[in-house]
Parts: structure tokens; C-alpha cells; sequence
């Protein structure tokens, strides 16, 4: 592979959203908690919740300050590596971006300020209404990221006049169906990433036996959420991939390695595509399930890539395998979060090791499943930035050359590796401390019985005391 322009100027842009999409993802998540775990202890004055507020709070400020800097490199990129593209669809990206920052920007930085300072300066409603503003926030921005990638993926409701790409009905464009099918499946891809981040924390507590009652609502809380949000990701899932076999059948080929067109069409489990010959190597299939996973029918005939020019085929490899990762993350997700609840009902999560050593060593899987999906996504849209309409190799700004994308890049990843050394072993830092402390006001609690914030925490959680303290 020739490094010229257009190649550098892909990996530069895969590099920098792959280090900044890791922060949103948990942010995203982990500020609707933070906006439920407050809800709770104002609706039930347990002070437990407001100890692990407190403590995710610092987790999500630093979180939410690496996204913002990795974050700002992303729009400058558009102008710099990517002229072409931005003149051809600035009438449609730029006030995308513009409402990005008018609406989910202006609610976070107004919001954030009071979460961070105003615990005792502003009364415990509106503290709780900023919570909720900052996690609206981050939703917000996430939907007019979506609305623009999703556009670039499925281009509806434009003209082009004169070249350029610009609105026809703005509905269509933010609205659109496949919008409303990424933008939740990105939501819940969020969501399930924190939770499994939260629960792994306090799995992790539990095996180092402290903040015991702290890590009971991590754990407790984290696992039941993503059993309650991982059989929605399935099916919003599944929508995803029916909008890709009917708008992007290139794209969808690629993600099953089908090289050639089959009635029926077997399913390929895994394998190691060969792009060079156009077949799989040590695949492993099923036959006629290829076929009813598109169709819904078992003899179906599936569009294979031999349907299409070779120009007009995407790189198999990656889609292919990246494809799969995110569902067997998915898989892990839903195998530990289901497994961890019935363990709870039958009162042995706590005490079950080897499920808390699995937990924890589950914290990566939503950050995989992210990053896997996205590229899935990106590099079976090749070659195409904006699908149908405009090929990658005419979106790179024209007077750019190698070196200075070497350049840019090499500074990129210099200044990332510092930058995300010191923020990635911040985070690790508050992680390993925990929580921390003992929390203020504990119902019931006096000198003739000390041991009532232990009571407390069994009824947040719904778990067992610690037979240390058992009578």
C-alpha cells in the first residue's frame, strides 16, 4: 500500500477518532447514571448514593475533559486534511456541527460547572435538574454526530447544484430512518459501556475486599443494567444491519465475506478473508443460515461482492472481523450480566469469585465493541466519504501532500501518547483509591450502632450482609 495523501490523511483520522470516541462513549453512559444514582438519593435520602456520586463524579470530569481536547482535533481535521470534502458538504455538515455546539455544548459547559461546584451553593433540585442537563447534553451531541455520519452513510434529502452537496429538506437529513436506527444503537452501545465499567469496578472492590458497601451498588446496579439494555442493543442491532443490506449491499458482502452471489447463502462464522484471491481461508460455515439472517428465508439468493465493480468494493478484512468482535463482545456482555443476576437471586454473587474475577476482567468489552463497530462501519463504506455520491480519494484536500500529513500525524500521536498517559493514569489512579471516606447523615445510625451504614448498603443494593457481619 502506497502511503500517499489519501492513505495517511484515513489513518491520521482513524487514529484520532479511535483515541477520542473511547471518552464520549463512556461519558455518554456514565453521565445518565451519575443523573439516576443522584435521583435516588433524593428519593430515597440514602447517603450511600451520594458516596458513589461523589466518586464518579471526579472519574467522569476527568473523562469528559479528555473528550473535549481529543474532540477539537476532529473538526480541525475538516479543514486541513479534508478541504474537498468540506466544500462539497459544508452546507449540510457545518450547521450539523454548529447545532452540535448551540445545543449540547451550551447545555454541558453551563450545566457541568454546577454539578462540579454547586453540590452545597444551589438547592438539591436544581443540583439534580444540572445532572440531568449535562447527561441531555451529552445525548444531544451525540445525535447531531449521528445525523452527520449518518448522512455521509446513507446521503438522503440534498441536491446538488453546481457540485455541491446542499440541503433539501432538513427533516429528511436529521430525521431520516437510518438515523433513528444508529443514533440509539451508538446510545445503548454507550450505556452498556459504562455500565460494564461501573460493575467491573465493583467486582473489583469486592475481590480486594473494600468499599465493600460502595461496590455492592456498582456491581448490582451495573450488571442489571446491562441486562436490562443489552437485549434492546440486539434489536436496534438488528435493524442496523437490515439498513446496511438494503442501502450499503457492498458494504454488507464485506461484513459476511460473501465473494461471490449465493441462493442460498451460507453463513460464514469465521474465517480469514483473502482479498487478494476473492475466497476465505479456514472458514467455518452453516449453511442456507446466511440466507435466512438476511432474508428471513432459508433459500434466498444474497448479493455476494462479485455483483459489484471492483472500484466499488470495500476492504473485506476489517468489516469482516470487526464485524464479529463487536457481536462477541455483545455476547460477553449478555453472558455476565444475565449469569451475575441470577447469581444474585440466588444471593451468591458476592461470594462467587470467579464470576467477580470474570466481571472484572469484562471492564474493556463496551470500549471493543465501540471501536469495532465503528470501523466496521467506516471501512466498509469505502470507497466512498459520502456513500453513492463521493469517493474518498476526492475528498482529501487537494494541495496536501505526504509530508505534511506525516507530519500532522507524528505530532498527533506524540502529543495523544502524552495526553493520554497522563489523563489514562489519572483515571486508573481514582479508580484504584475508590470511593473512599465514610458517607455523611446515615439513617439510623448512632454510637450504640456504628454498623448501620452496612445496613444501608444491603438495602440499596438488595444483596446480603458480609458474613463479617452477620450476628
Amino acid at each position: 500500500m502506497e502511503l500517499d495523501p489519501v492513505v495517511l490523511s484515513r489513518i491520521q483520522f482513524a487514529f484520532v477518532i479511535s483515541f477520542h470516541i473511547i471518552f464520549p462513549a463512556f461519558t455518554m453512559g456514565l453521565a445518565a447514571w451519575l443523573a439516576t444514582i443522584e435521583g435516588m438519593r433524593l428519593f430515597t435520602g440514602n447517603m450511600l448514593y451520594r458516596r458513589v456520586f461523589d466518586f464518579w463524579l471526579k472519574v467522569f470530569a476527568v473523562s469528559f475533559g479528555m473528550g473535549v481536547v481529543t474532540g477539537i482535533v476532529m473538526a480541525f481535521q475538516f479543514g486541513t486534511n479534508w478541504g474537498a470534502l468540506a466544500e462539497r458538504m459544508g452546507s449540510i455538515q457545518g450547521p450539523l456541527l454548529g447545532y452540535e455546539a448551540f445545543t449540547a455544548f451550551m447545555l454541558e459547559a453551563t450545566f457541568f460547572g454546577v454539578m462540579l461546584l454547586g453540590r452545597d451553593r444551589v438547592p438539591q433540585g436544581f443540583y439534580f435538574f444540572a445532572c440531568c442537563m449535562v447527561a441531555l447534553g451529552t445525548m444531544l451531541s451525540s445525535f447531531w454526530i449521528l445525523a452527520n455520519n449518518s448522512w455521509m452513510q446513507v446521503p438522503v434529502g440534498h441536491e446538488i447544484v453546481d457540485g455541491r452537496i446542499i440541503p433539501a429538506d432538513w427533516s429528511a437529513i436529521v430525521l431520516g430512518p437510518v438515523m433513528l436506527v444508529r443514533w440509539p444503537h451508538m446510545l445503548l452501545a454507550a450505556f452498556l459501556t459504562s455500565a460494564m465499567s461501573i460493575a467491573a469496578t465493583g467486582a473489583w472492590y469486592l475481590l480486594r475486599d473494600i468499599h465493600r458497601p460502595a461496590a455492592r451498588v456498582m456491581l448490582h446496579w451495573g450488571l442489571g443494567l446491562t441486562a436490562a439494555l443489552i437485549p434492546l442493543q440486539i434489536f436496534f442491532g438488528h435493524l442496523a444491519g437490515l439498513y446496511v443490506l438494503q442501502h450499503q449491499p457492498a458494504k454488507f458482502a464485506a461484513i459476511e465475506a460473501r465473494w461471490q452471489s449465493q441462493q442460498p447463502a451460507s453463513e460464514v462464522l469465521i474465517a480469514w478473508p483473502n482479498q487478494a484471491s476473492g475466497r476465505n481461508l479456514y472458514a467455518i460455515e452453516i449453511p442456507r443460515l446466511g440466507s435466512f439472517i438476511a432474508s428471513g428465508d432459508w433459500t434466498s439468493r444474497e448479493t455476494g461482492l462479485d455483483a459489484f465493480p471492483q472500484e466499488d468494493r470495500p476492504p473485506v478484512l476489517i468489516p469482516f472481523l470487526g464485524f464479529r468482535l463487536m457481536v462477541g463482545m455483545g455476547l460477553i456482555m449478555l453472558a455476565v450480566s444475565w449469569l451475575g443476576n441470577v447469581l444474585r437471586w440466588l444471593g451468591r454473587l458476592e461470594t462467587t469469585r470467579w464470576f467477580l474475577w470474570g466481571t472484572f476482567l469484562s471492564f474493556p468489552t463496551g470500549f471493543i465493541a465501540v471501536l469495532s463497530g465503528w470501523y466496521t462501519a467506516e471501512v466498509g463504506r469505502q470507497p466512498w466519504v459520502v456513500y453513492g455520491i463521493l469517493r474518498t480519494r476526492d475528498a482529501v484536500t487537494p494541495s496536501l501532500t505526504t509530508s505534511d500529513v506525516m507530519i500532522s500525524l507524528t505530532v498527533y500521536m506524540l502529543v495523544y501518547a502524552v495526553l493520554g498517559s497522563f489523563g489514562i493514569s489519572y483515571i486508573y489512579k481514582l479508580l484504584r483509591d475508590g470511593p473512599g471516606g465514610a458517607a455523611e447523615a446515615i439513617p439510623n445510625a448512632t454510637a450504640s450502632r456504628p454498623m448501620a451504614f452496612a445496613d444501608t448498603a444491603d438495602t440499596a443494593t438488595g444483596g446480603t450482609p458480609h458474613p463479617r457481619r452477620q450476628k
